[in-house]
């Protein structure tokens, strides 16, 4: 019998290497809202500007810190929440991509009528938001997800016949003993049985409930799963049990993923590729192999080192990143992991709210300032209460107080009264460039933006 999986890939033709997801500049912002009429007051970014390839039967990690977006980004893909802006297409061709790319990048008011029919043409078939009918239950039969908590996503008040069974009846699959085979068929590729059928999720224990989880995905034959941190809430040892089912499933079924995880150790026995992410961006992304060799980004380096290792020396100690994570709502300009970074340099992006971080921090003299008048992120007027603060901040900001990077990024200091003017060099916004077949990052250590150090 040809599955349903082998059926679709057919009615698609020969797909080869074809990308199965492709991310052109995803976004995902967040209003932030305030006042008696909840007026939008600014937006939490919590995917800003992401761009990835997901190729066929492979296995894309991403990894950060809390909060850096990854799960987002999978709930965005997986169509369970709607991006804000950026495209996320499904089977795009090569051919396709080219062209959307070369279209992209013409302003749309000078758009022809020909790039509008076709950019129209490759929207209606690959991107996920703007499918419709037999298109997405298409899409959604061929994306599935396994969530990080096992016991939340799975109905407590049904059996796990019905919990596995639920996809087959919605997409009309099978229905009777029938649908009671496939079931018992599916529990048995998770290394579970028919005697588990009449039983609910409470009477199992972490590592069965992610078994039938993942026997849920597999329901419909999927092409791509995400899988959301799916060990993290396991015993050490029930996480080898799930990832080398993982892995097996992945071997017999020719499935593609995107694991989503913060633990590197996980991360790199799973992963072919690794995506990193900082605050809502991809700050390096390369083979697992380039990526725990060679480094090229000191947020990668900064995972890396706080990672335990068994064979390291028990007396060295762990290195940790200093400071906290920007807010999310207003994220650093330039390279966004500048104010955290042991290796800063003039051109990563310092401005105006570094240097009020510095006051507040190194100084006590913050209190003392009134407002602060924008310009731009760049160039703005800080008022104090009396000339005497005005003219301590400025002194302190003129006479090497400042951190090293930041100094010789202050293009000018000047005191008028009880005002101090700043003004930054401005910096274009960082890009992802190759620096190894396969590895790009957006360090300015090891971009073409080096020759301006």
């Amino acid at each position: 019998m040809t599955s349903v999986r082998a059926q679709s890939l057919e009615r698609e033709g020969s797909v080869g290497d074809r990308p199965v997801m492709t991310l052109i500049d995803v976004e995902k912002h967040f209003p932030i809202k305030d006042g008696v009429l909840q007026k939008v007051v600014g937006h939490v970014k919590a995917v800003d500007g992401v761009s990835l390839e997901i190729r066929r039967g492979e296995t894309l990690g991403l990894v950060g810190e809390s909060g850096c977006g990854k799960t987002t980004l999978g709930r965005c893909i997986s169509g369970i929440t709607a991006p804000t802006g950026g495209g996320i297409y499904f089977r795009l061709s090569d051919v396709d991509r080219a062209a959307l790319e070369d279209i992209l990048a013409t302003p749309g008011k000078e758009r022809t009528p020909e790039q509008r029919k076709r950019m129209e043409r490759i929207e209606s078939r690959h991107l996920i938001t703007a499918l419709t009918g037999d298109a997405w239950r298409a899409y959604r039969r061929n994306c599935q997800v396994v969530f990080q908590d096992a016991f939340s996503s799975l109905n407590p008040r049904q059996l796990v016949k019905d919990i596995v069974g639920r996809p087959l009846r919605i997409h009309k699959e099978a229905s009777g003993a029938e649908l009671t085979e496939r079931v018992v068929s599916l529990l048995e590729s998770v290394g579970m049985g028919r005697q588990h059928l009449f039983r609910y999720p409470h009477q199992f224990s972490g590592g069965q409930r992610q078994r039938i989880s993942i026997a849920r995905a597999l329901a419909l034959d999927p092409e791509f799963i995400v899988l959301d941190e799916p060990t993290s809430a396991l015993d050490v040892s029930v996480q080898a049990q799930i990832l080398n089912l993982l892995h097996e499933l992945q071997r017999d079924r020719g499935l593609t993923y995107l694991f989503i995880s913060h633990d590197l150790g996980v991360v790199k026995l799973m992963s072919d590729r690794i995506a990193v992410m900082y605050l809502g961006e991809v700050v390096e992304q390369g083979t697992a192999t380039e990526l725990f060799e060679r480094p090229r980004h000191p947020y990668t380096e900064a995972l890396l080192a706080a990672n335990p290792d068994l064979d390291a020396d028990v007396d060295k100690e762990i290195e940790g990143l200093e400071g906290t994570v920007p807010d999310p709502a207003n994220p650093p300009e330039g390279c966004r992991f500048h104010t955290r970074c042991p290796v800063a340099t003039p051109i990563c992006g310092w401005e105006v709210d570094d240097a009020v971080t510095w006051l507040s921090v190194e100084t006590n003299l913050l209190d003392a300032m009134t407002a602060v008048e924008r310009r731009s992120n760049f160039d703005a007027t800080l008022a104090f209460a009396d000339d005497g603060s005005a003219e301590a901040v400025g002194k302190a900001m003129t006479a090497g107080s400042v951190p090293p990077a930041m100094a010789p990024a202050l293009e000018s200091v000047s005191v008028d009264g009880s005002k101090v003017l700043l003004r930054f060099l401005p910096v274009p916004p960082v890009e992802l460039e190759e620096v190894e077949p396969g590895h790009v990052t957006s360090c300015v250590l090891h971009t073409s933006r080096r020759r301006e150090l």
